[in-house]
């Protein structure tokens, strides 16, 4: 089975939708639902806890019908089927693509069932105070120290999950600036916390040093024999692991099929399972699991990824619209824009395609956003009245965790109420000045969810990812190699030298030569 590698722009689809949008750019929403009673119903989609209103977007019947067509000449079906099956689809890797395996129950591979049962156990002996620090004590606290997808995921969804948390405080160390550092743990019992090393090959600049600076640190009053009982580790590298004085028994296996960005599922998410417990982290798998069959299976008119993914290449290629804005209306959702920026921007940021031709077309979208209802009072201004398109993701959960009514009221009242603000506008009425005149007709959806729960959060998370897989299938570009992170690390090698020895020969930049002697 070959991965397929068509430009999009040679299709037959991309010809017409271009031609579509020449009739569709001045179009007004707000007309297409007075012409379209029933256009909600039509452009909607409900799945298990999920409901997708995506009718306030500029687009017709016509408008889906060729975005289809661009999925089916693309390949897109192909190319779902050779991810799931195993394919190496990351080519500049030689990598299979296999995160979605992680969550498979009925069809986990050997050692990832293994290294399941062993998070179980380890989870479990944590949570329950039967695993002791040196001293004797149990533990109270947990330190994850990794970077990129070693810490954003897991920070994600501890904080997403904090209202099923148990007793144990968890905190992530991921920047290599020492005052965070510093700042991380000054107040941490050493006799009392474990730390959680996560890197694939146990070489990470920015991990290795924060490891290193806090072991230093649990030293100060513990002795070497005692890092085993405080220090675990997730990675492939055991010799190193080990050289660092943790025990073989307490290493955490990695797998190179699975990407970084795309790691929370895996060991990676061990304190996941030790913040919220095993069972929870279970169910946040098979809650993205569940998403994995719909996109899977579903035809592409029903299927919630490919048809936010479409709709991105739709405002992305042709009405020209950079970024893409994402709004959860859940406090506990603060840390997911974050993530997602790492999954999506670093995924599709690519300018090569998977022919290795330099590419003539917009590729990736920039993603930003902020919770509800605080954005609405920082930067949906520009949304509202700014001349930038910008096409936005707007998150709801109809119950509140703690069945606060009038909040949740409130809550909801102010998500949908700001939905209907960007697609309406002053549209049609008289307004005193130019000042108050707001055009609407601005682009967005409404993903309406039950309820926040490990398993909705795993869905939820797994649908960005197939959206953003289903971007670049489109865009014909590898997502998920990363060489544009590389370079820097690269570099940094020779900034440093230069910065330690203060000897700046070897570099060659004016600009970055004057900055490291003023350092």
């Amino acid at each position: 089975m070959a991965f397929p590698k068509v430009n999009p722009t040679q299709t037959e689809a991309w010809k017409l939708l271009s031609t579509h949008f020449s009739e569709m750019k001045d179009m007004k929403m707000q007309d297409l639902f007075s012409e379209n009673p029933s256009r909600a119903q039509q452009f909607s989609i409900t799945w298990n806890d999920f409901f997708v209103d995506y009718s306030k977007n500029r687009i017709t019947e016509k408008t889906q019908k060729l975005l289809l067509q661009l999925a089916e000449e693309v390949q897109l079906k192909e190319a779902i089927e050779a991810q799931f099956s195993g394919l190496h689809i990351n080519e500049t890797e030689d990598r299979a693509v296999g995160h979605t395996q992680l969550r498979n129950f009925r069809k986990l591979p050997k050692e990832v069932a293994e290294a399941l049962q062993k998070m179980k156990s380890f989870s479990e002996e944590i949570i329950s105070g039967n695993w002791k620090g040196y001293t004797g004590k149990p533990i109270t606290h947990i330190v994850n120290i990794g970077i990129g997808g070693s810490d954003l995921g897991p920070d994600m969804v501890c904080e997403a999950l904090r209202y099923y948390k148990n007793q144990l405080e968890v905190h992530f160390v991921s920047n290599v600036d020492g005052d965070h550092v510093m700042e991380s743990i000054k107040d941490l019992d050493p006799e009392t916390t474990l730390f959680i090393i996560v890197s694939k090959t146990f070489t990470t600049q920015e991990t290795l040093t924060n490891a290193q600076t806090i072991r230093n640190w649990f030293l100060e009053k513990a002795s070497e024999k005692d890092v085993a009982k405080h220090f675990v580790a997730v990675s492939t590298n055991l010799e190193a692991v080990s050289n660092f004085g943790i025990a073989s028994q307490n290493m955490f296996p990695m797998w190179d099929w699975v990407g970084g960005r795309f790691s929370l599922w895996s060991t990676v998410g061990l304190s996941i399972a030790c913040a919220v417990g095993y069972q929870n982290f279970e169910d946040l798998l098979k809650g993205a699991h569940e998403m994995d069959i719909h996109f899977k299976e579903t035809p592409f008119q029903e299927n919630i990824p490919v048809t936010l993914a479409l709709l991105s290449v739709w405002y992305n290629n042709f009405f020209n619209a950079e970024s893409e804005c994402i709004v959860p209306y859940s406090q506990y959702l603060n840390k997911l824009v974050a993530y997602l920026q790492q999954g999506i921007m670093e995924s599709n940021g690519k300018s090569v395609d998977r022919n290795g031709n330099a590419i003539d077309y917009q590729t990736g979208t920039i993603v930003w956003g902020s919770t509800g209802t605080n954005a609405q009072h920082a930067f949906f201004q520009l949304i509202h009245q700014g001349t930038k398109l910008i096409p936005t993701d707007f998150i709801a959960f109809a119950d509140s965790l703690y069945a606060n009514k009038d909040h949740q009221n409130k809550l909801l009242a102010n998500c949908i109420a700001q939905t209907e603000a960007l697609l309406q506008g002053t549209y049609g009425s008289e307004v005193e000045n130019n000042f108050k005149n707001f055009e609407g007709n601005k682009p967005t959806n409404t993903l309406l969810i039950k309820k926040l729960t490990p398993k909705s959060l795993g869905s939820l998370i797994a649908m960005y990812e197939h959206k953003l897989f289903v971007q670049g299938i489109v865009w014909n570009i590898f997502s998920y190699d990363q060489w544009g992170v590389e370079l820097g690390k690269k570099l940094a090698k020779g900034t440093l030298y230069a910065i330690e020895n203060k000897n700046v020969t070897q570099i060659y930049n004016g600009s970055t030569k004057q900055l490291l002697k003023k350092l």
